[in-house]
């Protein structure tokens, strides 16, 4: 599969072009509050996490997470961003009933984090397409409490748990032209936020939640009106609300109709979207400095020894996996989806010795399972040693491919060995191999002896193939192949019968 490098992949829609930010909330993984030392826990009970600095009772002062900070400095690192020395935080006036100070500390006018970009594959027909969006910023706020609905009548119940949990909102230019570039886009970032461990991810808990900013216009012209989807919590709805929504705007304009910058909201069962409220800009909020927060200095010295405590990021791991094992650039970004993912590539190269053939069955075979069972790569039945030593019986020549992919199954269905609490090593593996091996009878003929008398009894047996081989149609010989290596019921090796086959008809 081709790989390049372009920015310029920008489909029309009904001769429109469309034009995606996002502002991406991802909850950072600190076990209190970004201002207070309540717990962050998910699924208490309503109101049992919130103290009387998340209440904004009278008298009481915030008073910064270290952690919520080290946690932005890591985002900075992982995504080559500038980091600022001295950062402000600000209020950010709203009223909602689950705000119940009347406004949000958040950062304004000089984020902790600045510019930066994210870059992620993309498969544009046969070829793989490398996208880069730029990143304006990515700045620490506390999160809002929330409000319940489903379970009172004609009133609303408001929890104020998740008021004050650290959040670090992280905004992009409009650099996506579609919302698949948008969903692939949200993939690769929450596969760093959760690598680097800032972020669980989840996104049905809300740790993890996307708005979309979305306009059309005409190719050339200037940018259209945004409307923001708000709080898009599964990459299957993202996809779903911009492409309604983008389908909405173009109807509208066609119809002579002007955008109105709005926020909306996605409905999953209608699949569209619907007007919460006009959008607010920067000037309707009234930031200003907090008071009660001094600015937040970041010394040289402190970045540094966050980023010598950082694992190694996904981007650097696949330039290496490059380097070190020969694999394509794409095959590298696909196995460093995860750390998991990695692991098990790297345990398994090691310890059969041939990368890209256990590049093509994690990406082939054991993802194609794992997605037929719903199961992460962590609780692959099959360990990384035991695809190994499956590998090295291909690479020897004992079993073809698809005598391999038979051996497969029937380890994934057999096998209780579960990856990091295996035993094996590579000898009992291929031990637990070769007998599944023997019992199916899938032992390739490597015997030159025994391949020439199935040719010559083929070959006899179809003359009109031959001639037409031999008159010079090269097709012709699959009409030999097939017969051969159905008299060997499978277990002719294909790569000798060909060699054999060829010298024989001269």
């Amino acid at each position: 599969m081709g790989s390049t490098v372009s920015n310029n992949t920008s489909p029309l829609v009904h001769g429109y072009e469309v034009v995606i930010g996002f502002e991406t909330h991802a909850q950072l993984s600190t076990q209190s509050k970004i201002f207070s030392r309540a717990a962050t826990a998910f699924g208490a009970e309503p109101n049992t996490q919130a103290c009387a600095v998340d209440l904004a009772l009278p008298g009481t002062l915030p008073v910064m997470n270290k952690g919520a900070v080290e946690r932005a400095i890591q985002l900075g690192l992982a995504l080559g961003s500038h980091i600022a020395e001295r950062s402000i935080f600000a209020r950010k006036n709203y009223f909602y009933p689950d705000l119940p100070k009347g406004y949000q500390i958040s950062q304004f006018e000089i984020p902790v984090v600045q510019g930066g970009e994210v870059s992620f594959f993309m498969e544009m027909g046969k070829e793989t397409v490398r996208k880069t969006v730029r990143l304006v910023r990515a700045h620490l706020e506390e999160d809002a409490g929330k409000s319940l609905h489903e379970d009172f009548i004609a009133q609303t119940g408001i929890d104020l748990n998740r008021a004050g949990t650290p959040l670090l909102e992280i905004v992009t230019e409009p650099d996506m032209r579609s919302s698949t570039e948008a969903v692939a886009y949200a993939k690769e970032l929450h596969k760093i936020v959760t690598w680097i461990g800032i972020c669980d991810g989840n996104m049905q808990e809300g740790s993890f939640r996307c708005d979309a900013n979305v306009s059309v216009r005409k190719p050339g012209a200037p940018l259209g009106t945004r409307r923001e989807i708000k709080n898009l919590n599964s990459f299957k709805f993202m996809q779903q609300a911009i492409d309604y929504e983008v389908r909405w705007q173009i109807e509208q304009i066609e119809d002579g109709h002007a955008i109105q910058q709005a926020t909306v909201l996605f409905n999953p069962d209608t699949g569209e979207t619907r007007a919460m409220r006009t959008k607010e800009d920067a000037a309707d909020y009234r930031y200003f400095p907090d008071p009660d927060l001094p600015p937040l200095v970041i010394g040289r010295d402190w970045v540094e020894r966050v980023k010598s405590e950082m694992a190694e990021l996904p981007r650097v791991m696949a330039e290496r996996f490059v380097t070190q094992y020969g694999l394509p650039e794409y095959d590298a970004t696909q196995l460093t989806q995860s750390k998991a993912m990695a692991a098990y590539f790297e345990a398994t190269a090691k310890a059969c010795g041939q990368p890209k053939l256990a590049s093509n069955w994690i990406m082939g075979e054991v993802s194609r399972r794992l997605n037929v069972d719903e199961l992460s790569i962590e609780q692959s039945p099959v360990s990384a040693v035991q695809l190994a030593a499956l590998i090295g019986r291909i690479n020897d020549n004992t079993i073809s491919n698809n005598a391999a992919k038979q051996v497969f199954d029937a380890l994934w269905i057999e096998s209780k060995v579960v990856i990091g609490d295996n035993q094996q090593d590579v000898t009992q593996a291929a031990s637990v191999i070769d007998s599944i091996i023997d019992a199916k009878g899938l032992k390739q003929i490597n015997d030159t002896g025994a391949l020439e008398a199935i040719i010559d009894e083929v070959l006899a047996a179809n003359p009109k193939n031959v001639e037409e081989f031999k008159a010079g149609n090269a097709k012709a010989l699959n009409g030999l192949v097939g017969p051969i290596m159905k008299a060997s019921k499978g277990k002719a090796n294909p790569s000798q019968v060909n060699e054999l086959l060829l010298k024989k008809l001269g």
